[in-house]
C-alpha cells in the first residue's frame, strides 16, 4: 500500500495568492519606460521648435477664444514658470529624477507604472534639454513655454506629461498597486499573526 503523496508547494508563491509577472513581462515594462519617454521628448521638442519658429515676436494667438491660446515665453524657472532664477538647481534635480526613474524601471510589474514613469521621465528630460542647450548657457537655458490657459501659468507639452504622470501615480497609489504590480494591502501582518496564533 503506497502512502499518499503530500501536495507540492511552490516556495516562491506569495502568501496572499498573488502571482508576480513573469520575467519577460517585466522586461517589457522596463523597456516601455524609455520608449514612452522618447516619444514624449520628441513631441515636446518638435512642438517647442514650431512654437519658436511661428510665435516669436507675436502676441497671443487665440485657439478657443479666451479659454486656450498660444503665447511664447522663455521660462528660467521650473514647470509652470515657478521659481524663476533657479535654473541650474532644477537641472540637477531633473538629472537626479531621470537616474532614479531608470533604476526603478527595472523593478516594474504593472503597465500603469510603466506609463507613469515614462511620462515623468520624458517630461523631465524635455525641459532639461532646454536648460542644457538653449540660451543663455548650459544648465542656465530658458525653457520654451507657449500653451496658455486662463488664470494659469504658461506651460509646454513636457509640463503636461509631468502632470499626467503625477495624476496616474496618485491613482495607482490610491488603489494600492505597487511598483512590482502586486496589490498593496494592510491585511498581511494580521494574517501572519493569525497563523502564529494557530501554530
Amino acid at each position: 500500500m503506497t502512502e499518499p503523496t503530500p501536495p507540492t508547494q511552490t516556495p516562491d508563491a506569495p502568501e496572499d495568492g498573488q502571482t508576480p509577472p513573469p520575467p519577460r513581462r517585466r522586461r517589457a515594462y522596463s523597456a516601455a519606460v524609455p520608449l514612452i519617454a522618447l516619444i514624449v521628448l520628441g513631441v515636446d521638442q518638435l512642438t517647442k521648435y514650431i512654437a519658436v519658429e511661428e510665435l516669436a515676436g507675436r502676441g497671443r494667438i487665440d485657439v478657443v477664444g479666451d479659454l486656450f491660446g498660444f503665447y511664447l515665453i522663455r521660462n528660467p524657472g521650473a514647470a509652470f514658470s515657478m521659481a524663476t532664477g533657479a535654473t541650474w538647481i532644477f537641472s540637477v534635480i531633473a538629472i537626479a529624477v531621470a537616474i532614479f526613474i531608470i533604476r526603478m524601471s527595472r523593478t516594474l510589474g504593472h503597465w500603469g507604472w510603466a506609463v507613469a514613469l515614462g511620462l515623468l521621465l520624458g517630461g523631465a528630460v524635455g525641459n532639461l534639454t532646454d536648460r542644457i542647450f538653449r540660451s543663455p548657457g548650459v544648465f542656465r537655458g530658458h525653457v520654451v513655454d507657449f500653451l496658455e490657459l486662463p488664470n494659469w501659468p504658461i506651460f509646454n507639452f513636457a509640463d503636461v506629461s509631468i502632470t499626467c504622470a503625477a495624476v496616474l501615480i496618485a491613482v495607482l497609489s490610491v488603489i494600492g498597486i505597487g511598483l512590482d504590480g502586486q496589490k498593496v494591502t494592510s491585511e498581511k501582518p494580521e494574517k501572519k499573526n493569525e497563523k502564529d496564533d494557530d501554530a
